[in-house]
């Protein structure tokens, strides 16, 4: 049968670079339009998917979705879950960047819409196949580390002079900052390995001149099953603590680096060019165990295509999607409970 066009609104990091690319390299999908408004990225566009439709805006968009199957939304925050409910109700399959929305009351309208339309409706949590993540979810699920007591996850990175984006000088309306940006993935990770959160403290900073948002963040969750994550992300980490760290009642797992898909995203690799994909190097792989003694345990690949594979699937044939938009809805709520606790100086009960 013929692929499913997918029309991707936005073409900067998140719609160029995760998204295109991603689409292009699953057999029953492929890239059929593109909305920006700048002339250098409706050029680079054509480049890298011939044939592919460039429009000015999402109006553009929405008055033709001819060879349109699924709508990606990839424009900044504040605008994605208006943009979500015009697709869901021209009948498109959507898939939301991540966050969501900038607030769980919008997330929860567009979730609505979704449910009551039969529409499918994604959020492109891209960082569930993270070789990384999916070996510490190995680990967990298998008992190799027994109860889990403490999971620690970091995106700490060294970036101390800001480039002067959006998303270091927005506002909470522009759902800009580390919270929303990089908070997104890793409370979403914790909700992925130890499910829902009974309570949480946060602590919120701007350390770089002419930052206004918060680029320096600690998050503390206490999930109802007794499982505590401690979550951080930062721009001025000189010194990047473990990307996992996670202590068991048996042994403990710890490994360093990034997962190298984004890397090679950016460099301007696809996932179907017939070499090996997100794996890493042995000198790079975890430490499993307890002291005095720990062994080498091989990261498993990552698997970006994964997600839309599933949504191939879940269009297709009826599967589930790949991440189920409440899921991300739940990770809002938790988001403004963090951000109210950095407020308050409190624990904030959900």
């Amino acid at each position: 049968m013929s692929s499913l066009g997918v029309a991707i609104i936005g073409y900067g990091l998140a719609g160029s670079v995760f998204h295109a690319p991603l689409i292009a390299a699953e057999p029953r999908l492929r890239v059929a339009a593109v909305v920006t408004g700048s002339r250098e990225r409706g050029e680079q566009a054509r480049r890298e998917h011939p044939g592919v439709r460039v429009l000015p805006d999402a109006d553009a968009l929405f008055a033709d979705l001819s060879g349109v199957d699924v709508v990606v939304v990839a424009a900044p925050n504040r605008t994605h879950a208006a943009l979500a409910l015009r697709a869901l109700a021209a009948g498109s399959a959507v898939v939301v960047d991540k966050p969501f929305a900038v607030s769980a009351a919008e997330a929860a309208e567009v979730v609505r819409y979704a449910e009551e339309s039969g529409s499918v409706l994604t959020v492109f949590q891209n960082r569930r196949w993270d070789g990384d993540f999916r070996t510490v979810g190995e680990l967990a699920g298998s008992g190799r580390l027994g109860l889990v007591r403490r999971f620690e996850s970091r995106f700490e990175r060294w970036r101390p002079v800001p480039k002067g984006s959006w998303r270091e000088t927005g506002t909470a309306a522009d759902a800009a900052g580390t919270l929303y940006d990089l908070g997104s993935h890793l409370v979403d990770q914790a909700l992925t390995l130890f499910g829902p959160v009974g309570a949480v403290y946060c602590e919120l900073d701007s350390r770089r001149p002419g930052v206004s948002t918060d680029d320096d963040i600690f998050l503390a969750l206490t999930h109802t099953g007794g499982v505590r994550s401690h979550l951080w992300a930062s721009a001025v980490a000189p010194r990047p603590g473990p990307r996992f760290r996670v202590l068991g009642e048996k042994a403990g797992y710890e490994v360093y680096g990034m997962d190298p898909q984004e890397a090679a995203l950016r460099s301007g690799r696809r996932p179907d060019d017939g070499k090996p994909w997100g794996t890493v190097e042995s000198e790079r792989y975890g430490i499993l165990g307890a002291d005095p003694e720990g062994a080498v345990f091989p990261t498993l690949p990552g698997d970006y295509l994964a997600f839309y594979r599933a949504l191939a699937d879940a269009i297709l044939d009826g599967a589930p999607v790949p991440v189920d938009p409440r899921d991300a809805l739940a990770g809002l709520r938790i988001l403004e409970g963090a951000r109210e606790s950095a407020d308050s100086g409190s624990v904030v009960h959900l």
